[in-house]
């Protein structure tokens, strides 16, 4: 891994780590779905600090450049990542939708029991 790609990784490591630190202190993301973020960040730090790591790890799994290790190692995580939202996503519309039938029940049924009473 070049000198350059290092100071790169590890000024965009720390400045995301510092940017979801500051979004945490004034709420506007939940610590719950801030880990992910503060977790590869800390990642990335790590393997700034001590390109060793992703060198052996792109040896082992025999990909011939450490850069290119990086990449596909975190392209997968997000991958991940996306697919489990979207699934969170899937059951808070399904959620909304339940919700927005029982309102409307409960609407109607007070509509009907207001006319009765008329």
């Amino acid at each position: 891994m070049s000198a350059i790609f290092r100071v790169i990784l590890l000024i965009v490591s720390v400045g995301t780590f510092i940017f979801i630190i500051k979004r945490i202190r004034q709420a506007k993301v939940q610590i719950e779905d801030s880990l992910f973020w503060i977790l590869c960040a800390l990642v990335l730090i790590i393997l700034g600090v001590f390109p060793g790591i992703a060198d052996f790890l792109a040896g082992v799994i025999g990909v011939f450049s450490t850069v290119n290790f990086i990449f596909l190692v975190f392209i997968f995580i997000l991958l991940i990542r996306e697919f489990s939202m979207t699934i969170k996503i899937s059951q808070l519309e399904n959620k909304i939708r339940e919700l927005t039938q029982q309102v409307a029940i409960k609407e109607t049924e007070n509509e009907n029991k207001e006319g009765e009473e008329s």
